[in-house]
């Protein structure tokens, strides 16, 4: 028997507008929310919505009827989450169908889509509980397997993860990290007893995600039969085939004319016609199959870019120094009773924010160039300094407010002030 498990990354950031320096201390408003341009965050998701989401969860939901069988995982920032509650109820409310289904696996994930596990573990564990109370308020389930923003991993996050009730952890299947293995299997982290990781295909994943439509790559066209074959080959050497990808791959990435909604109909009936092929949720596969050996990644992986590392995010100097700045801010924001605050840091603390500062091939027109609001990596530093000063300038106040105010708040309404955001 192989397993094929479907897991699908959705996630639209609330990107910062050009806040220039004459906005600081006069303009609180740091996200592009309200402007006329393109890429307006409100425009932006109601087009991504618009050629991805609705049409694609249509498909989803038709293939759940048409199949018994067809099982498949969604994590959802709660970034996203929040911007569908507030301005997009009809696309969260077909989202909540799908799940109400009973065959679609919610992972856990940082409610920001942030890097804080590398920076400040206390903020990455209030972030997961986040997020944790957002799916459950939304969706009525509790997540069983974690899956950490960018797909970052490393051993010790495994480790936390297992001590934290995690059946199963989501990892980029690299090359170098397997040292020759496949990643058509579950593999233990180095300590661990009971969590299993669960690997990317991401050959299978990347000629749908990115080859789809790329007329010069010898699999083109890509067609359901020859998918299922690919996939249906691995049947003798592997437990599970592990698809993983952005839910924009869908309408987005790859447009409605590149026929990839079609391929997507069409291509659960394709491998369910070897009789000894399945679908499995993340935490089926997990419950499913034991460990066929021990993966040891001491360093973070990721699934961007060639070098599969964090370099996408803070691979230059000035993404380093913007993170470090911001994270820096962190005890003196949660100790404030200042609600909006504290979420405006969090909200900075998104991953794409420091992915726009990239300087790796930027001139090139390439992936991290899209739906990018700023002309260039600087361009977006300068803007993220600029609220940073703003940010600042609010704790100054708040500090003397504090100062002024008897009796000072006690601990515990701190607490909840932290915890509530």
């Amino acid at each position: 028997m192989l397993s094929v498990c479907h897991y699908f990354h959705v996630h639209q950031p609330r990107r910062i507008k050009r806040y220039r320096v004459f906005d600081i201390g006069r303009d609180h408003g740091y996200f592009n929310d309200a402007t006329e341009t393109d890429l307006n965050n409100r425009r932006v998701l109601a087009k991504v919505a618009g050629k991805s989401y609705l049409p694609t969860n249509q498909t989803l939901q038709d293939l759940l009827q048409r199949h018994p069988e067809f099982t498949f995982s969604f994590s959802f920032s709660g970034v996203l989450l929040d911007q569908l509650e507030e301005n997009f109820p009809e696309v969260l409310d077909s989202f909540k169908r799908l799940i109400a289904t009973g065959r679609v696996e919610i992972l856990a994930d940082t409610h920001y889509h942030s890097l804080a596990f590398f920076y400040s573990l206390p903020e990455f564990e209030r972030q997961i509980e986040l997020h944790e109370r957002t799916i459950r308020r939304l969706f009525g389930v509790v997540p069983k397997v974690l899956r950490n923003t960018e797909l970052s991993y490393r051993n010790d996050l495994a480790t936390w993860a297992e001590a934290h009730g995690y059946i199963g952890i989501m990892a980029e299947g690299w090359d170098h990290a397997l040292a020759s293995r496949s990643p058509n299997f579950l593999y233990r982290p180095p300590g661990c007893k009971k969590i299993k990781v669960l690997l990317k295909n991401y050959r299978l994943s990347d000629d749908v995600a990115f080859r789809f439509s790329e007329r010069s790559w010898k699999g083109w066209p890509l067609t359901a039969p020859k998918f299922a074959e690919w996939v249906n080959a691995h049947h003798g050497d592997g437990q599970t085939v592990n698809l993983f990808m952005d839910y924009e791959t869908f309408g987005e990435h790859q447009w409605e004319d590149s026929g990839i909604f079609h391929f997507l109909s069409a291509l659960p009936g394709e491998l369910l016609k070897h009789p000894d092929t399945v679908f499995k949720t993340p935490s089926q596969t997990a419950a499913a199959y034991e460990p066929v050996g021990e993966i040891d990644v001491p360093y973070i992986l990721t699934w961007a870019d060639t070098e599969r590392d964090l370099s996408a995010w803070v691979g230059n100097d000035i993404q380093r120094s913007a993170i470090a700045a911001l994270y820096a801010l962190e005890e003196e924001v949660l100790h404030t009773d200042d609600a909006k605050l504290i979420e405006d840091w969090r909200y900075l603390q998104t991953s794409d924010h420091f992915y726009y500062m990239c300087t790796k091939w930027f001139a090139d027109g390439d992936v991290h160039k899209y739906f990018n609001p700023y002309q260039s990596p600087y361009d977006a530093y300068i803007a993220f300094m600029n609220v940073l000063s703003d940010v600042k300038l609010r704790l100054q106040k708040e500090r003397t407010r504090q100062t002024r105010r008897s009796p000072r708040m006690s601990g515990n309404r701190r607490e909840r002030a932290v915890i509530s955001n």
